[in-house]
């Protein structure tokens, strides 16, 4: 009988983990996707074109974003990065409140060199809470290091110094756009 209690509280400990974690995997990760999931409302989604990249694996583009809630005139800013290659198709949110990181994120790998560490190989990366990860790898210290993105566990996609200054110019570029939207929306 104890055998049978001690299995039935295994049981119900493993189905709780599982369902918590099921519901982790499909709850979208950023605040600008949760707030579009509001139901009983407006929705209005603006959207513009930033620029885009691109590379021997895709293009890499991005977007400025503003969601508004009609009814209770909420508005939440971020941006999209979007990728369209052979292998994948998709686009990734950033919260407006994680650009400031992001952007210093970009700057640090931008002028990372070997001497990050003392060991031979390292990767350094910026990842968000949508699991956009860009980053810089080297497996020894000599040649170029490798920059790259990718997204949630995709295939990386390489960037080249020229390619990885266009997406850091791209997203400060959505950001001052953002900034001036924001400004004009709070002050009206």
């Amino acid at each position: 009988m104890r055998y049978i209690g001690f299995t039935l509280i295994g049981l119900c400990a493993a189905l709780a983990f599982n369902a918590g974690a099921q519901d982790s995997t499909n709850a979208p990760a950023t605040e600008i996707e949760n707030f579009e999931l509001q139901t009983d409302t407006v929705m209005v989604k603006g959207f513009g074109q930033t620029g885009s990249i691109t590379t021997d694996d895709g293009v890499i583009s991005v977007r400025c974003k503003e969601s508004h809630d009609v009814t209770s005139g909420r508005k939440l800013y971020g941006i999209s990065i979007a990728l369209d290659s052979n292998q994948v198709h998709g686009f990734l949110v950033v919260d407006y409140d994680e650009l400031s990181a992001l952007i210093n994120g970009l700057n640090f790998l931008g002028t990372i060199s070997y001497d990050v560490t003392p060991l031979p190989s390292f990767d350094a990366s910026f990842t968000t809470r949508s699991g956009l990860r860009i980053g810089a790898h080297s497996e020894r210290r000599q040649g170029a290091i490798e920059l790259y993105m990718n997204f949630s566990g995709s295939a990386k996609v390489t960037l080249t110094s020229d390619q990885f200054a266009q997406l850091q110019s791209l997203i400060n570029q959505a950001k001052t756009s953002l900034d001036a939207t924001r400004s004009k929306n709070s002050s009206s």
